[in-house]
């Protein structure tokens, strides 16, 4: 067996049978209707990497009130269903695996993109640090500083967790596999998680076990909605995009992955974007389940992390995005497209569904098939050995 066979190797992740470990990670694009409702470009683009092991898809909301930006994605509609049920259609035609990825953006978003101008809210009042990295470039949101937004009430507290188990259902009537509850990139499950973002004083605030009980109330209310081997978990640990802070990151996420390990989810993924500490090792001490790695892998780095029992399967962002066919670019050595940075969050198909397979592709374009594309802290603190 070569370094890189065990890529190609099935795996089961809770109710699924992926047919390799290649993974491709949820990228918002923002070609969604305004209505949230998926396009036909959403159909071709999913279809075209249907060869991944599993799709995650695009960041998607549960309600109008958790849409961060425009032309993303909702689960909280039959429209949206009925949209999202071609997408799912077309990849199982095409012998591919796809779950959802559910949100909430929380205090990530602004009045002109809520309904009636609504106030954002989050765990605590405090206002998103406008110096703070955010999404800026060609990202189709309001281009003003993050207001301050409005702290939830307990019973909204339990109102977004219950839409949270709606919108999988929703998931499942659509045709998915599974449901990744997003609890990543400084949104909401993120803001609950974060010291500096929850300031409450009653049962979702506080302690670490106080702080992640939103999260684990969402899991338990999607697992009892739907089942357990249904729903899966993405987490950041220490990450501090979207202005977010932990004071104790290990403590926190241990807790966390410990809890989720008693809940028996589908599969945990977790990425270490820029920490110092070694993220994946520390919460494999409290997770026995399925990881799944994400951030500054490279073929090559993947396979390794899998041989060594690190992760079972990994997500590829960038690399997927501009390969289609990436499962065999990495079977073959082939070296890859370059992915165009100006065209992530536009509303066309430039740098969405053009990509070319690698018979079709311009061999003076392309790059060495390890290369890991730059713009990821992960992949810098990778290269910097300290993941």
């Amino acid at each position: 067996m070569s370094d890189i066979d065990i890529l190609f190797t099935p795996l089961a992740l809770g109710d699924m049978r992926l047919r390799n470990r290649i993974a491709f990670a949820p990228c918002s694009r923002h070609r969604a209707h305004l209505d949230g409702t998926p396009t036909g470009m959403m159909v071709d683009y999913y279809r075209q990497r249907a060869s991944a092991g599993l799709i995650v898809s695009e960041a998607t909301a549960v309600s109008p009130m958790g849409n961060g930006y425009l032309f993303t994605p909702g689960l909280y509609t039959d429209k949206q269903a009925e949209g999202w049920r071609k997408v799912t259609t077309a990849v199982h035609e095409a012998g591919g695996l796809i779950v959802a990825q559910l949100y909430h953006a929380g205090r990530m978003t602004d009045a002109l993109e809520l309904p009636g101008g609504a106030t954002p809210v989050a765990p605590s009042a405090v206002q998103p640090d406008p110096k703070a990295r955010h999404y800026t470039v060609n990202c189709p949101r309001a281009k003003r500083a993050y207001q301050q937004p409005r702290a939830l009430g307990r019973a909204e507290v339990r109102q977004i967790v219950a839409e949270f188990a709606a919108a999988a259902v929703r998931a499942r009537q659509a045709g998915f596999d599974g449901v990744e509850l997003h609890g990543a990139s400084g949104y909401l499950v993120m803001q609950f998680l974060s010291t500096n973002t929850n300031l409450r004083d009653d049962e979702y605030g506080g302690s670490v076990a106080g702080r992640a009980k939103f999260l684990l109330d969402c899991v338990d209310a999607m697992q009892a909605a739907t089942r357990p081997g249904f729903v899966a978990v993405k987490v950041g640990p220490g990450w501090t995009y979207h202005d977010v802070f932990d004071d104790d990151p290990v403590a926190t996420y241990s807790y966390v992955a410990a809890e989720l390990d008693r809940r028996r989810i589908a599969y945990f993924q977790v990425g270490n974007f820029g920490q110092d500490w070694d993220v994946v090792a520390t919460l494999r001490r409290h997770f026995g389940g399925p990881v799944m790695g994400v951030g500054g892998y490279s073929r090559l780095t993947a396979a390794q992390a899998m041989a060594s029992g690190r992760i079972n399967v990994c997500a590829f962002g960038q690399a997927y995005m501009a390969n289609p066919d990436l499962v065999e670019r990495f079977r073959n050595a082939w070296p890859l497209n370059r992915p165009d940075g100006a065209t992530f969050y536009t509303q066309g198909i430039e740098g969405y569904s053009d990509y070319p397979a690698y018979a079709e592709a311009d061999r003076a374009t392309l790059v060495p098939v390890d290369t890991v594309f730059a713009g990821s802290s992960s992949a810098r603190a990778r290269e910097a050995g300290k993941a």
